[in-house]
């Protein structure tokens, strides 16, 4: 067993720009083909360190791996969708590690209201497996399922099948009933895929750098070789996407940059399958749209409707736009989805989503300002709202429910009627009350003013809320991406020990708005920094927890957000937990070979600037690793990750190890068989939860008592 830590070789390696160089030691860890020797020697050594120094904590490991796990019904059924003639839904079974997919018959064609259930029982319809997991899974260390999409007649199932987490899908085409493959499969596509009819499927490929480029056609029973390119993107700061209209009438393809989108639309019902232009490309103008009638609904976004808005224009004159829903500053308009008869609006105001539907005139009929609208009301003080499959023609939604005290739930509403139906709420074994929880939303002052919304839980019977509870609190903070505060099963085995937990909602995420995102990204980025740490300081002075037992976490760009506080404040910190994290910044966004880097510039800035240089310079985690103490830390990577390369946290670790001036735990744990989202068995994942919150014990000398 390892007991001395691994020390990486130095050698120099120069990085020259704008009269600056840098000498980057570790360079030498990044290798592309994952296949070099000396590199894969070195990430073993470090999983044997870290396994060595955690051996003496195996136990508790496992405990919690078991209290995990036992919190998950593990025979379950998610609650089915009814497309066409058939109920759809997907099964767990007790101790498999993937989900089957099945349908049964729809008995008779009837109204879709809240209460249709899918019969059971012997009097009901056989169930069909249509597609087993667990059987495709065997031999594979990684699977995972990225599409599953039925033909519109049910009789056929394409799928995506990923089996290095590389997220580059095959994808397979199968008889639903007997399971027999039909054609040959396509190689190298997204798991963006729709079918045109049911002799037709529209999917996108990558190119080398891992950016979906070309959106193809494929006639099935046809070689791949002779399918038609409907759209190269060739700007490499673009990426395509695909998604069919609720009407299923339409699908649209959007290119899109970080700052900018633009839709191409394709008539399914047309022998001529070709694209035509939806939305023009407009530097600054970010569109999303959709179709019902003899109209396409589109969400518009600007740098004077920075919210967004919502209009529509007459499909045979996408010229003509009428404003729907107008721009309002504190109102952002996320999402929407389409009905026969309604528009379901999904929108954040003051940090929290919420779901307000509306009415509409006949298709056909002139179509004015949405009024009249009736906002879904929700009971916790913060939440996570999603939309999930909903059928066309009903006036039924579905969404999905959850907060950090109540478990992933799954609602049917009438926007009729007003009548809400809970279908299911996932069940949560191992004596898991949510009443011995309280979910509390707060705010913290940021050094400009800002306030930053919290939120937080805590087992009512285990704190003392006097600053001595241990806490882990988490971030991410990019991409407008909004960390909801949503069930996590996992989270309470620190819970039910005495930890609070909080997430901090800080700037360059779409928490309170777009505007919110846009501080905290380009040459404002150091607020995603500053907001994090403003939070922590918060909670000390609210008595939620002491420097002594505060621990953090976060992951990729997250994990950039937790590499740039440990430099900035190591002193705040007892414990971090940073998951595959994009820590070499400025060298990954300088080398435009490197997978995503082109698309991220209008995320971070193109340092081919100097402006922009010398700005990530001040920050990149790995460019500002100092002699200095740190705390204990947990740095995880996946060697197949297309997102963050293995090599920043590998890199990220050894300068670490040379710099730091103290005796605390640095591990490093590189999953050589995953990608950027870790294992993909559904118990396998929760090995990775069980493994950081030991760490985190540890660290805090708390695995006695654990």
């Amino acid at each position: 067993m390892a007991s001395m830590p691994p020390v990486a070789r130095k050698v120099p390696h120069e990085l020259a720009e704008h009269g600056d160089v840098r000498v980057d030691c570790y360079y030498w860890l990044r290798d592309d083909s994952r296949s070099d020797p000396a590199v894969l020697a070195h990430l073993r050594a470090e999983n044997d360190y870290t396994a060595a120094l955690m051996s003496d904590v195996k136990h508790i490991e496992d405990e919690i791996f078991a209290e995990i796990r036992g919190r998950i019904k593990e025979d379950d059924t998610d609650v089915p969708v009814r497309r066409g003639q058939y109920y759809y839904y997907e099964r767990t079974l007790s101790g498999k590690e993937y989900v089957q997919h099945c349908r049964r018959l729809v008995p008779t064609d009837g109204h879709i209201t809240v209460f249709d259930a899918m019969p059971v029982g012997l009097d009901a319809p056989d169930e069909h497996i249509v597609l087993d997991e667990n059987v495709k899974s065997e031999g594979h260390d990684y699977y995972s399922i990225g599409a599953f999409k039925v033909s519109p007649s049910g009789r056929l199932v394409a799928y995506g099948e990923d089996t290095n987490g590389d997220e580059a899908y095959t994808l397979y085409v199968i008889d639903a009933e007997s399971g027999e493959y039909v054609g040959q499969p396509l190689k190298g596509v997204t798991s963006d895929i729709e079918w045109a009819g049911d002799d037709y499927l529209v999917y996108i490929t990558m190119d080398s750098l891992h950016r979906p480029d070309k959106v193809c056609l494929h006639k099935l029973g046809s070689d791949q070789s002779n399918d038609m390119c409907l759209y190269h993107e060739k700007d490499d700061i673009f990426s395509l996407g695909l998604q069919a209209s609720e009407s299923k009438q339409y699908l649209f393809v959007r290119s899109e940059s970080k700052s900018t989108s633009f839709i191409f639309h394709l008539d399914i019902s047309k022998q001529n399958k070709q694209l035509e232009v939806l939305t023009p490309r407009l530097y600054g103008i970010d569109t999303a749209a959709s179709h019902r009638g003899n109209h396409f609904y589109i969400k518009r976004r600007s740098e004077d409707f920075y919210n967004s808005e919502l209009v529509a224009c007459p499909s045979n004159n996408v010229a003509e736009a009428t404003v729907l829903l107008s721009h309002r500053e504190s109102v952002k308009i996320q999402d929407f989805q389409l009905f026969e008869n309604h528009i379901a609006v999904y929108e954040r105001e003051n940090g929290l989503p919420k779901i307000t539907v509306y009415g509409l005139p006949a298709s056909g009929e002139a179509l004015g300002k949405l009024q009249g609208g009736r906002e879904i009301d929700f009971v916790d003080p913060a939440y996570a709202v999603e939309p999930e499959e909903s059928q066309f023609h009903s006036s039924i939604i579905r969404f999905h429910y959850s907060s950090l005290k109540t478990p992933p739930s799954v609602f049917d509403y009438d926007m009729d009627s007003g009548v809400s139906v809970l279908k299911k709420i996932n069940t949560v074994l191992g004596g898991f009350d949510s009443s011995n929880y309280v979910s509390e939303r707060k705010w913290a002052a940021a050094s400009d003013g800002t306030q930053i919304p919290i939120s937080i839980i805590y087992r009512k019977d285990l704190v003392q809320l006097d600053g001595s509870d241990p806490m882990l609190l988490s971030g991410f903070g990019s991409y407008e991406i909004c960390i909801d505060p949503s069930f996590s099963g996992s989270i309470f085995s620190l819970v039910d020990r005495g930890f609070v937990h909080a997430i901090a909602h800080v700037r360059g995420g779409g928490e309170m708005g777009r505007k919110w995102y846009e501080d905290g990204k380009l040459l404002k980025k150091k607020n995603t920094f500053t907001d994090f740490i403003a939070c922590a300081e918060h909670l000390m002075k609210s008595k939620y927890c002491s420097k002594e037992k505060l621990c953090i976490s976060g992951k990729s760009a997250g994990g950039l957000l937790m590499g740039a506080v440990l430099n900035m404040r190591p002193d705040l910190f007892k414990a971090a937990i940073v998951g595959v994290p994009f820590v070499d910044a400025l060298t990954t966004m300088l080398d435009p070979t490197i997978p995503l880097t082109t698309a991220e510039w209008e995320e971070w800035g193109d340092p081919r600037e100097e402006e922009y240089y010398s700005y990530m310079k001040s920050y990149s985690p790995v460019d500002n690793v100092k002699a200095q103490e740190y705390p204990h830390i947990l740095v995880t990577a996946g060697l197949n990750d297309p997102c963050v390369m293995y090599s920043e946290p590998a890199k990220f670790v050894a300068k670490l190890r040379e710099l730091k001036r103290d005796d605390n735990l640095l591990l490093f744990k590189c999953e050589v068989g995953a990608g950027h989202n870790s294992k993909s068995g559904r118990f396998e994942k929760l090995r990775e939860d069980a493994f950081s919150y030991t760490c985190l014990l540890k660290a805090l000398g708390m695995t006695n008592t654990a």
